[in-house]
């Protein structure tokens, strides 16, 4: 009940009632008995509610009988979430993502308000809005339109896949964020990578994928992704339509599952984020369907919202399952969340002697990006002595410039 009400005041509305509903029998007409519509409709006109927002999935014979008996706008959780991506996504390949999964999820439902091919930005008309308009459109159109979105995404696809391509030959370690929505993954992307991405106590507060280069001792740097929440039930539609951005996750050297251990439900939301990594053949679940995916870190987060008695079992559970206990808020525990990482990506740093040109200013700026100087000193003859401090994949990576530098 807390998650539902959450996602209506993610998308700005007023909760003004919530009701738990026994359903012992669905209904095909109307989901609930009779009883229990005639309720909600005396509900609806003494509080004066104009949508009513059933968390679970409605047919559309169900919606259109309950907007009839109730005199109110009806939506199911799917359409919620539709309409908070809707709202959020600010990228052009985030608008494509959840263009497709809303024309997905109405292909087989009655044409209601159709604003999105109206308005710039905003939802995608199932709470109404401004200009509001009843547009006849076919199931043609429908399809038509959903396979210029699905063109488009695959060359977004492909341009991602580029992307990966070009990293993979850095060759930096990607570290991805996942986690349930809400649970401080944006916070910890924040503090890792000192950005000001969003982070907001408010469910899906990350819609589109960010990255940051981080440097990492003993790894050199690590490519960090902020990834979307996932959620409970999330729609098929949406899990299709952002298989693009979800591909990232796949193709990480790591991934963080950020839990917030002092939710009431963590475990549940533990089990969905399994769920969902599983669906994509990753995690626990994946491996037992034949995928292979990286490894996970399980990161026990807001540790500072819990009772010092709460904290101590948290710190012994997290040393038990080889979990990490931090506040992405107030940075404790974070340093340990770094020592793991490089751990787990195999870094570690070594230190060597260097003897380059005084002219040679790319490999010397090259070396402030990537490595550590400890020493550098101008030596007669016009050339630098460095002694440095640099990870075993950027020595490589050093080697290899420094033959290509050698003549013949």
């Amino acid at each position: 009940m807390a998650e539902a009400s959450g996602l209506a005041l993610a998308i700005g509305l007023d909760v003004i009632a919530e009701r738990a509903v026994n359903v012992r029998k669905v209904h095909p007409a109307t989901l609930i008995g009779k009883g229990q519509v005639d309720d909600l409709a005396a509900l609806v006109e003494d509080e004066r509610i104009e949508l009513v927002v059933v968390d679970g999935s409605l047919t559309p014979i169900q919606q259109r009988n309950l907007e009839t008996a109730i005199k109110a706008k009806v939506i199911d959780r799917t359409a919620l979430i539709l309409e908070i991506f809707g709202e959020r996504a600010v990228t052009a390949e985030g608008r494509l993502q959840v263009e497709l999964a809303h024309l997905d999820y109405q292909q087989g439902r009655l044409v209601r308000s159709w604003t999105h091919l109206e308005r710039q930005r905003g939802g995608f008309g199932f709470l109404g809005g401004p200009g509001e308009t009843q547009i006849e459109a076919d199931r043609r159109m429908i399809r038509d339109r959903m396979a210029r979105l699905r063109r488009q995404l695959e060359d977004v696809r492909r341009t991602r896949a580029l992307h990966r391509t070009r990293r993979k030959r850095a060759p930096w370690p990607v570290v991805a964020l996942v986690g349930y929505t809400n649970a401080g993954k944006s916070t910890l992307f924040n503090r890792l990578s000192g950005s000001a991405v969003t982070a907001e106590d408010m469910l899906f507060a990350t819609l589109d994928p960010t990255m940051r280069q981080i440097p990492v001792p003993g790894l050199g740097k690590v490519i960090l992704s902020d990834t979307v929440g996932f959620v409970s039930d999330l729609p098929t539609q949406l899990i299709a339509a952002f298989r693009a951005t979800l591909e990232e996750v796949e193709s990480a050297d790591l991934l963080l599952h950020v839990r917030d251990i002092s939710h009431p439900e963590t475990e549940a939301q533990h089990a969905d984020v399994l769920a969902v990594l599983g669906e994509l053949g990753l995690g626990p679940l994946g491996r037992e369907k034949g995928g292979e995916g990286p490894p996970i870190i399980e990161i026990y987060n807001k540790i500072d919202a819990l009772s010092p008695d709460d904290r101590i079992l948290v710190f012994a559970r997290s040393e038990r399952d080889k979990a990490i206990a931090l506040s992405a808020m107030t940075g404790e525990g974070v340093d340990q969340l770094i020592t793991r990482i490089v751990a787990d990506l195999g870094g570690s740093e070594l230190e060597r002697d260097l003897l380059l040109p005084a002219g040679d200013g790319r490999t010397l700026a090259w070396l402030h990006r990537n490595a550590r100087i400890l020493e550098q000193n101008v030596e007669q003859g016009d050339h630098i002595r460095l002694h440095i401090s640099i990870s075993a994949s950027n020595n490589a990576r050093l080697a290899a410039r420094l033959s290509e530098a050698e003549p013949g």
